[in-house]
């Protein structure tokens, strides 16, 4: 079918390469007008490019003087001049494509155009490479092209200070690896200040090696974790104390809408309890909302209703179906709460504090590209998840490599006998020799056969990045045998020996296929880089993972009828094509895996972008007096609609209404039930709203406007963070459970979903709720600080004259009296 639509419509890619190179015909018309140009008119492009952008041109109308002037500023500093292929993947790349171009193309400098290109706009790019080591000899060697033209460049590397990260940051160009990138986004998004910010907002990457970085490691979130913080101890503590606590008297409690609050009674109680001066001072939050979940773990939460205790576990019933929810949690301490109650081990708390996966941080750049030597056969993966495109870049020079077809041996043992034949016979005639292997396993275990051989060979694991780049790089040279796993030195360049191309090349031998087509085709591209000879063949046997996979037993079958012999290899095209295909399968089936992957996370990833988002809000503005009255509406609407959701007034239950309004925002008697009568829904939730906001500006007043302000982000941050990391694990809980919906005859992706935007939303009101009631009743000292909640345990508030105070045990019991 494929072949019948290109004979239609002509093969995509070889338009595109044809309408690409009429951009390169224009490039190097230019190339003797900038030849003709001084150093210092060379660099003074940068500045003039700019003062043209500002002015309304584009990138794309700058795009051949740039590349014009990349190559000549190349050519005077590196002395290496870009091919006209190389220009074919530089415009690929600004285009936002994956630029598949084979080993030893010069991907490196390729990249230099895009990039120089795109950092005229001085929003910051980003060059994403596998490891530190490329990250850092890519900055130092391309730099050298972005400083002679005026550019800054920096490094983003593993282990750097923080003011250093700002600095790399801050440049027009900053390489560093996936994984760096992805962690400084989640910490950026973790900070208390927005002066602590190290990222700008992700403008343009390119990353080296696509096809590592966005398929196979797109499945491994990244995770930044903290030790849990809250003690056990409080749980059990929290537990007692709540047990010696009467209704009415000491606390109130609300059922339809699973709503606690202490009375001023139950308020002294816990501080006598604790030994606190005061229970609403900013520094005993912990114990507050330890309290607060004791009590709804007594009160609130049934036994044999709301959950079952089995196996020494408490496990949650469904309220809807009444089944039992294997695998989940309740969230922000309850679930703790509940074991402390049955006298059960208490469960270590959450302790994921951010996380997120490479397709989703990825697919936040305003423009992606990439660049690798294989792409092709996961191209369709790259289209629907990344919406990128790949255009293969033809070879500047001719392949004249040599693939041999497969050959297949009955046993493991037979295959790697036969590997070290070839590699004694290869090795007398001093060819240079690359053996790849899908495990480090199979490394060491051919590393003892050549030894016993005598022959002389390094072996590399993909542990060691900078020496292995230095040992690839040298595995051209005349009679070298290197071992290495597949990721071994990847991204370095193997330059022939003298005398090699003699002995046909760099020879590679693959001592087993894997299940990805691509990863057998970048060990295969080792080989003949640049129109150089070399060969490459596969060695299988019937024992291999994939030969199983495909039938190995049909195979066994027919070579023990046809009497094949142990050390008798089949050598078929057949059988390569076999394996390919099963290759096909396999690839398929990791596709839709990740495919599942993505779908499950695109829920979490939403909900992170909404949470995120309204953070960072919080952090750039002076002033969110707005945002935490809008948190305080909601909460009294809530209450309002629960106990007013009877068409008939007189049922209407406004005590609760009043009791839940002074518990939380007032004090004790501020409404009666009396003020509420005779009020419509919409009325009453807008009168509440105005003796809550007179008491805010009272607040205000008594305060000062600027102590108000600074208190109200200490606490919309605490309460973000903290509710935010309960739901990270309570998402992930509900995930791991939630494939058993599936024996129901539920879809569980659609399960996910609907749960998970349910617990969202739960989580916006208790983090509306937390705001609200601690801007209005906590006691503010004068020198705030904002403290993460990583160590929740430890947060306080140091010093400082109180400016406004609760008033002590002792003033309260006289006006009592």
């Amino acid at each position: 079918m494929l072949g019948l639509v290109k004979k239609i419509f002509g093969d995509t890619n070889e338009r595109d390469v044809k309408r690409l190179l009429k951009t390169v015909e224009i490039i190097n018309k230019m190339e003797p007008e900038f030849e003709a140009l001084s150093h210092e008119e060379v660099q003074a492009k940068t500045a003039e490019f700019r003062e043209r952008l500002e002015k309304g041109e584009t990138l794309d109308q700058l795009l051949p003087e740039a590349f014009c002037t990349v190559r000549e500023a190349s050519k005077r500093v590196l002395g290496m001049r870009h091919f006209d292929v190389q220009l074919i993947g530089g415009v690929a790349l600004h285009e936002g494509r994956i630029a598949e171009m084979k080993t030893g193309e010069g991907k490196t400098l390729v990249g230099t155009l895009p990039v120089y290109l795109n950092a005229l706009a001085s929003k910051g790019v980003h060059v994403v490479t596998v490891n530190d080591y490329l990250a850092q000899r890519d900055s130092l060697q391309m730099g050298r092209i972005y400083n002679f033209l005026g550019m800054t460049v920096g490094v983003n590397l593993n282990g750097m200070q923080h003011d250093e990260k700002q600095a790399a940051y801050a440049c027009d160009i900053t390489y560093g690896t996936n994984n760096e990138f992805g962690f400084d986004y989640l910490r950026d998004n973790m900070v208390l200040y927005k002066e602590q910010m190290v990222q700008r907002p992700l403008y343009f990457c390119i990353i080296d090696e696509v096809d590592s970085i966005l398929i196979d490691e797109a499945r491994t979130p990244l995770i930044i974790s903290g030790q849990a913080q809250k003690s056990t101890e409080l749980y059990f503590a929290a537990d007692r104390f709540v047990k010696t606590l009467k209704i009415e008297d000491d606390f109130n409690v609300d059922i339809k809408v699973k709503s606690v609050a202490l009375t001023e009674k139950g308020v002294e109680k816990a501080e006598n309890f604790f030994g606190l001066e005061n229970l609403y001072d900013n520094k005993n939050v912990t114990i507050n909302h330890h309290v607060v979940q004791a009590l709804k773990a007594n009160t609130i939460m049934r036994r044999d209703v709301d959950y079952v205790v089995a196996d020494g576990e408490v496990l949650i019933v469904d309220e809807f179906t009444g089944r039992l929810m294997a695998g989940r949690r309740y969230s922000d301490g309850l679930h703790q709460a509940i074991e402390s109650k049955e006298s059960l081990k208490v469960q270590n708390e959450s302790m994921t504090l951010a996380t997120i996966t490479f397709q989703n941080y990825f697919r936040m750049y305003k423009k992606l590209a990439g660049m690798t030597g294989t792409a092709k056969t996961e191209e369709e993966e790259f289209k629907k998840i990344y919406g990128l495109e790949v255009l293969q870049v033809p070879t500047n020079r001719v392949n004249q490599r040599e693939d041999f077809a497969d050959v297949v041996y009955k046993s493991e043992e037979s295959k790697f006998r036969a590997v070290v034949d070839e590699i004694v016979v290869r090795h007398e005639k001093n060819q240079p020799i690359l053996v790849g292997t899908v495990s480090i396993e199979n490394s060491e275990r051919l590393s003892e056969m050549l030894k016993r051989k005598g022959i002389k060979h390094q072996v590399l694991n993909a542990k060691y990045h900078a020496e292995e780049a230095e040992i690839i790089a040298r595995s051209g040279q005349p009679g070298t045998v290197t071992i290495a796993t597949n990721m071994a030195g990847r991204g370095t360049d193997i330059l022939l020996g003298e005398g090699v191309k003699d002995t046909g090349g760099l020879h590679i031998i693959g001592t087993e296929r894997h299940e990805s087509r691509r990863i057998d085709n970048q060990l295969r591209g080792r080989a003949g880089r640049q129109g150089d000879p070399g060969s490459t063949q596969f060695y299988l046997s019937l024992g291999d993972e994939l030969m199983k996979r495909f039938g190995a037993d049909n195979v066994m079958n027919m070579m023990e009828k046809l009497g094949f012999e142990e050390d008798q290899p089949i050598e078929s095209r057949m059988i390569t094509r076999a394996v390919e295909s099963a290759q096909k399968r396999v690839e398929g089936s990791n596709f839709d895996m990740r495919k599942i992957v993505l779908q499950y996370d695109d829920v979490m990833n939403k909900q992170r972008e909404i949470i995120y988002k309204q953070r960072r809000e919080v952090l750039e503005s002076d002033n969110i007096r707005e945002v935490v009255l809008q948190m305080i509406k909601p909460c009294i609407e809530r209450i309002v609609e629960v106990h007013c959701n009877d068409d008939i007034p007189e049922n209407w239950e406004l005590q609760a209404i009043a009791d839940y309004v002074n518990n939380n925002f007032l004090q004790e008697g501020t409404i009666t039930e009396q003020e509420l009568h005779e009020q419509e829904k919409e009325e009453m939730v807008n009168y509440l709203f105005e003796r809550v906001e007179l008491r805010y500006l009272q607040r205000e007043k008594e305060i000062g406007e600027e102590m108000v302000r600074e208190f109200e982000k200490v606490v919309v941050l605490r309460a973000v963070d903290r509710k935010w990391m309960d739901h990270i694990d309570a998402m992930e809980q509900l995930r791991q459970g939630i494939h058993l919906r599936a024996y129901g005859g539920t879809d569980p992706l659609r399960e996910y979903q609907f749960e998970g935007f349910e617990m969202f939303n739960q989580m916006i009101a208790e983090i509306q709720e937390e705001v609200a009631t601690y801007v209005m009743r906590a006691q503010i000292a004068s020198n705030q600080e904002r403290e993460a909640v990583v160590d929740e345990s430890k947060m306080s508030t140091s010093g400082g004259e109180t400016a406004e105070k609760r008033p002590s045990r002792e003033e309260r019991r006289r006006r009592r009296k």
